[in-house]
C-alpha cells in the first residue's frame, strides 16, 4: 500500500486554514477555547522552527536507498538508530518558549521549572533533542523523574521543537523514494508505526475510502493492506470500530480488546498538511476520553534494533 507524502505548505496558508477550524471548533465545543488558544502559540511555534530549518537548510544523510530498503523490510523505521546530525542551533531557542506558552496554557510551575533547568543547562539541550528524534521516551522521562521535573511535559517540549525536523526528515524520505528500490520497501510496509521515525499514529484520515494512519510526530501518511488493530494485528471479534456519537459517524474508535488499545478515526476532505494533524487530535479529545473511560490506552513507544 502507498506511503503517502503529506507536506507542509506555506505559513499565510496554514494560519488561515489553522483559524477556519479553530473557529469551527470553538463554534461547536465552546470548551475547548483555552486549550486551542493554547495550541494556537505551540503551533507558531513550530511554524517559526520550520522557517528557520528552510533558510539553514537541512543536513545531508548518507543513507543509500537499498540499506533504507533493507532497514524497512525487517521492520525498522527510516530513522531509527542513525546518527542524524541535528541543527540544535535552529531548534533549542524555542525550548524555552515553548515552556513558556505551556506555563501560561495551564501548565504552570510545572512548566517553568523545565524551562529554567534548560536555561541553566541542568538539561542539554542538544540531548534532549536528539532523544526526542531517536524516539527514546522512556529514557527522557527517566531523567526527568530524577531532576524532578514532570516527566511527560518534558517529553511534549522536546517532541514539539523537533517535529519540524523530523517532518523534513519525512520529506526527504519522499523526495529519496523515488528510487526504485525505496519504492518498493515503502509500497510493502505493512507495519502500524510510522516507517518514517518509528511513532505510533495520532489517528487515521480516511480520504473517499483510503485509511491513512497520520503519525503523531513527523505527520508522514501510510496505509495499510489489512484492516485490523494497528499494534497487535488482531483482526477478529476482539477488533471493533465504534462511533460514540450516532451523529457524527464521521468520527470512530478502533478498539482491541486482544491489547487493550485504540486508534481515532476521522473522515476528512483531505488530509491534513504539517503542523496542521494537531488540530485534529485536539478536536477528538472526546473520543480519547470514551476510550478510556473503557479501559483503552495508547501504548508506548516501540524501540528498535539497527539491522547490521
Amino acid at each position: 500500500m502507498p506511503y503517502v507524502a503529506v507536506l507542509g505548505g506555506k505559513r499565510r496558508d496554514l494560519l488561515e486554514t489553522a483559524e477556519s477550524r479553530w473557529t469551527t471548533i470553538r463554534h461547536a465545543r465552546p470548551e475547548l477555547a483555552p486549550a486551542l488558544e493554547l495550541q494556537k502559540r505551540l503551533l507558531d511555534e513550530v511554524l517559526r522552527i520550520s522557517d528557520r530549518l528552510a533558510t539553514d537548510g537541512l543536513p545531508r544523510l548518507s543513507m543509500p536507498p537499498k540499506y533504507l530498503a533493507a532497514k524497512l523490510k525487517s521492520g525498522v523505521p527510516v530513522l531509527a538508530g542513525e546518527p542524524v546530525p541535528l541543527p540544535v542551533g535552529a531548534i533549542a531557542p524555542a525550548l524555552t518558549r515553548l515552556c513558556d506558552a505551556l506555563a501560561d496554557g495551564g501548565a504552570g510551575d510545572a512548566a517553568l521549572h523545565i524551562r529554567d533547568a534548560i536555561a541553566a543547562g541542568d538539561i542539554e539541550s542538544g540531548s534532549l533533542l536528539a532523544a526526542s528524534l531517536a524516539r527514546h521516551q522512556a529514557a527522557i522521562r527517566t531523567g526527568a523523574t530524577h531532576r524532578g521535573l514532570a516527566p511527560d511535559l518534558v517529553w511534549l517540549v522536546a517532541e514539539l521543537a523537533v517535529s519540524p525536523f523530523a517532518h523534513a526528515m519525512q520529506q526527504r524520505l519522499c523526495a529519496d523514494a523515488r528510487d526504485e528500490t525505496l519504492t518498493g520497501a515503502l509500497a510493502a510496509w505493512s507495519r502500524g508505526y510510522c516507517p518514517s521515525c518509528g511513532s505510533w499514529p495520532a489517528l487515521t484520515e480516511v480520504v473517499a475510502g483510503h485509511r491513512t494512519l497520520r503519525c503523531s510526530f513527523c505527520s508522514s501518511g501510510w496505509e495499510l493492506p489489512t484492516y485490523a488493530c494497528i499494534y497487535c494485528e488482531e483482526s477478529g471479534g476482539r477488533f471493533v470500530t465504534v462511533a460514540p456519537d450516532d451523529q457524527r459517524k464521521d468520527r470512530r474508535i478502533e478498539m482491541c480488546a486482544a491489547c487493550g488499545s485504540y486508534l481515532k478515526t476521522m473522515d476528512v476532505s483531505a488530509l491534513s498538511p504539517f503542523p496542521l494533524l494537531s488540530i485534529s487530535d485536539i478536536e477528538t479529545t472526546d473520543l480519547d476520553l470514551a476510550a478510556m473511560e473503557h479501559g483503552y490506552q495508547r501504548p508506548a513507544l516501540k524501540e528498535f534494533a539497527t539491522p547490521r
